[in-house]
């Protein structure tokens, strides 16, 4: 007996572009169990900005509100690239969870916080 199975991929990020910038928004919260995945959204990032015309990163993260020592690690990687493409990198829409493991992890002075996605873009095109 053949039975087809169905398997169904939740993308983990949208990804949005805006001139010379990539707006990248977490579909779900990032924890260590979606370090594969993780890795392979870095990986089309990280493509994306080795197109000349692509320089800041928006991360926003208005669809969740917890991300692990993975996450920070892609935000990482994503940053080295932009400061090589001399651009900018702004967050926005951080929950209080975020918030706490930014400062506690020392990073949270690397990239502007901001409240909203506007205010993120206007943060990046200086």
């Amino acid at each position: 007996m053949n039975e087809s199975v169905e398997k169904t991929e939740v993308k983990i990020f949208d990804i949005e572009r805006q001139d010379d910038t990539i707006i990248l928004t977490p579909m779900k919260n990032l924890n260590e169990l979606e370090f594969q995945r993780i890795e392979g959204g870095a990986g089309t990032i990280l493509r994306l900005l080795d197109d000349a015309h692509v320089k800041n990163v928006v991360m926003d993260f208005h669809k969740m509100d917890y991300f692990a020592s993975t996450a920070l690690s892609f935000f990482l990687k994503i940053w080295k690239k932009v400061m090589k493409n001399e651009g900018h990198m702004a967050l926005c829409n951080v929950s209080e969870h975020e918030k706490q493991v930014l400062k506690v992890t020392m990073v949270d002075s690397l990239w502007p916080i901001c409240a909203s996605r506007e205010e993120a873009i206007r943060a990046v095109k200086k």
